[in-house]
């Protein structure tokens, strides 16, 4: 088995950023069920206002979905990173996007995030790349 029972769950939170709320609710039911603590933004500016109005160091992870309406999974990022608080540099960013070629991920790694998820999700890799991100000590 693998190290997934490593990481105490109840004791992490994730934002979940995707504009697609079929995509958005199966997401949440697979982190809820395995105890993580998801909020939801629809867009990019809803997600960066959600960080900022959050305690410090409240956001464990933030999977981001790239292409949404208002604003962009990578403009929000560059956005996250740029904010004057101790934590903006330090969460995790997931990025999430049917858009899998080479210059997509760079792209991604470029404006800040951690790694990149292609869509459709598959449910172990995004189990194991939020677990991978999580694990403590």
């Amino acid at each position: 088995m693998n190290n997934i029972h490593k990481v105490n769950r109840g004791e992490h939170h994730i934002l979940v950023c995707e504009d697609n709320l079929l995509n958005c609710e199966i997401i949440e039911m697979l982190l809820a069920e395995k105890l993580f603590i998801v909020d939801k933004a629809q867009n990019g500016a809803e997600a960066v206002k959600r960080f900022q109005e959050s305690a410090i160091g409240y956001y464990d992870l933030i999977l981001m979905d790239i292409l949404m309406p208002v604003m962009d999974g990578i403009t929000a990022t560059k956005l996250i990173r740029g904010l004057e608080r101790q934590d903006a540099a330090q969460v995790v960013i997931v990025a999430m996007t049917a858009n899998a070629f080479s210059e997509d991920v760079q792209m991604s790694l470029k404006a800040g995030m951690n790694a990149h998820l292609s869509k459709p999700i598959v449910v172990q890799t995004l189990m194991e790349t939020v677990e991978k991100y999580l694990k403590r000590g």
